[in-house]
């Protein structure tokens, strides 16, 4: 038997025994007056002479993590909400079955207690127990040392766990939790309704993504999983809704990484009568706001280095590859020669050169695996796919403070409206910061017609090999654009990204509370029992 089988048996006899003392294993409710974190709030700074001239009753209940047993009385402390505060049980007080009770808790136990607030000699803020209640029995012994691990995955996997032992993780969901309700808030302050589009969708569109496929048994058709709510939101406003926002959970069906989970959280919102430059102006109010709102301050450490929500800058696409080119891979391509075929084959030829140069010579050094530099693939069929690599490899991870680049090719943004006076550019914008692309933003494509034909040049893309490309037109919803949408400028805001620079989580899954892993195989006493309990019934 396994020592965490035997651990589980032994305290599946405590629990036992702590109902033979007339406690219910599992009780339903425990009336409380107060919480820890109430009780740290208010009583933290009173005196031991304040705490004895006015006695402060107190019920609380939290997870025991800590005992010290001394003879007839024990110290212990109480888990709740990620703030713990010290107990004191004395057999005098609580009494023969009151003390026959604690001696049979564990720590990870849940009990609740009634007593007073006093100080210890060491001045420890303490609780007087007076009377004890059991609530429920943990069954499976806490680490010890639970950031020990070198499994993070079991961090992840067991988030439960996680989220008792280490204090700091459930401050980085409380954060979370603050960066949607400050997004609210903003939005609601300026005239935005909260809306809820569908999640199931009959044709994946809205984004550049493969999807997810379900099937809907009564109706018998196959559909996709959202990869973004973009097409429903501007529905809303050819009917009307000038100014909406949504909170919404996406599903694209691509790679794991550190910045990347295939369901995640976005803000999308769509304001009429706007443009792409507009919903710049309103980037630098919006994420500043959000940090002030989260973290008390516009400025925080992300990676080492300090982060500076108001310090933005602006590039278009062409001026941050010209900008941020390698010294080493001169000269840089310049602004008109972004559409000339063979002066970019030429520099994304000298790039790859330098990068293959620089592969080798850190190999040489220490042994930096390739991956770590990747050749830039030059399309002579789409300069702008070449150009958007060539800006992925040269500029993207220099952009650490808050960074807006805008003016995209055609070819990568099927849902823009096109550049002013600049053919084969599209009026959109994506925000950078501390290395991640969090944003993304453009004037809206309101034409039906080009829009019909952008959706067939998606699908004829799609037939060429293309699996990110839509598969089919969405005719209803050029059919909605028909009947007029107004100007109108959109934008998608990472959550998660946002919460990992916000929270200083160098990956998305530190920001997830489950993210997607591997299947598990279940294993543990429940799952022994089930076995044998199959193994019986064949039998």
């Amino acid at each position: 038997m396994a020592l965490d089988e035997k651990i589980y048996q032994l305290r599946r006899d405590k629990l036992a025994q702590i109902e033979a003392l007339g406690q219910p294993a599992y009780p339903h409710k425990f009336a409380t007056t107060h919480t820890v974190p109430r009780i740290v709030a208010d009583y933290s700074g009173k005196t031991s002479e304040e705490l004895e001239a006015n006695k402060v009753e107190v019920r609380i209940a939290g997870r025991l993590m800590g005992i010290r047993l001394m003879g007839k009385a024990a110290f212990a402390h109480l888990q709740q909400a990620g703030l713990r505060l010290q107990i004191y049980v004395k057999k005098d007080a609580v009494g023969d079955p009151g003390w026959e009770l604690f001696k049979l808790l564990d720590i990870g136990d849940h009990i609740g207690v009634r007593g007073y607030l006093f100080r210890t000699r060491t001045g420890e803020l303490t609780v007087h127990v007076e009377e004890s209640t059991f609530l429920a029995k943990d069954l499976l012994p806490l680490p010890e040392k639970w950031h020990g691990l070198t499994d993070v995955e079991t961090r992840y996997r067991q988030r439960y766990v996680d989220l008792v032992m280490n204090p700091e993780v459930r401050a980085v969901f409380v954060k979370r939790a603050k960066v949607v309700q400050a997004l609210r808030r903003f939005f609601d302050a300026r005239g935005f309704v909260e809306v809820e589009t569908p999640m199931m969708h009959p044709i994946a569109g809205g984004a550049v993504a493969r999807p997810f496929i379900t099937h809907h048994n009564t109706l018998d058709v196959d559909l996709y999983l959202r990869i973004a709510p973009e097409l429903y939101l501007k529905r809303l406003i050819v009917g009307g809704m000038e100014r909406v926002y949504e909170i919404n959970r996406n599903f694209r069906n691509e790679g794991i990484s550190t910045q990347h989970n295939p369901e995640f959280t976005m803000l999308e919102f769509y304001q009429a009568y706007s443009d792409y430059r507009d919903l710049m102006d309103l980037t630098e109010e919006m994420l500043p706001f959000v940090a002030r709102e989260v973290n008390g301050a516009t400025v925080n450490t992300f990676n080492g280095r300090e982060l500076d929500w108001t310090a933005w800058q602006r590039l278009s696409m062409r001026d941050a590859i010209v900008k941020y080119w390698p010294d080493a891979a001169a000269p840089a391509p310049q602004s008109p020669d972004f559409s000339d075929a063979a002066k970019l084959e030429a520099a994304v030829s000298r790039l790859n050169s330098v990068r293959g140069e620089a592969i080798g010579e850190r190999e040489r050094l220490d042994g930096v695996g390739r991956e770590a530099i990747e050749r830039v693939e030059f399309d002579g069929a789409d300069l702008g796919k070449t150009t958007v690599a060539l800006f992925e490899a040269v500029a993207e991870k220099m952009l650490f403070q808050p960074t807006m680049i805008y003016d995209f090719p055609k070819s990568v943004s099927p849902l823009s409206k096109d550049k002013r006076d600049q053919p084969g550019w599209v009026e959109r914008f994506e925000v950078f910061v501390g290395g991640l692309e969090i944003g993304n933003a453009f004037s809206e494509l309101n034409d039906p017609e080009e829009q019909l034909r952008r959706f067939q040049d998606q699908v004829r893309a799609r037939a060429a090999g293309d699996e990110e490309a839509m598969a089919e037109v969405d005719y209803d919803y050029v059919r909605a654009l028909s009947y007029g949408m107004p100007p109108t400028a959109g934008y998608g805001v990472g959550i998660d990204r946002v919460t990992m620079l916000l929270t200083d989580s160098r990956s998305i899954r530190d920001v997830i509370l489950f993210p997607l892993l591997r299947p598990e195989k279940a294993t543990g006493p429940a799952q022994d029992a089930a076995e044998a309990d199959a193994a019986a019934g064949k039998k």
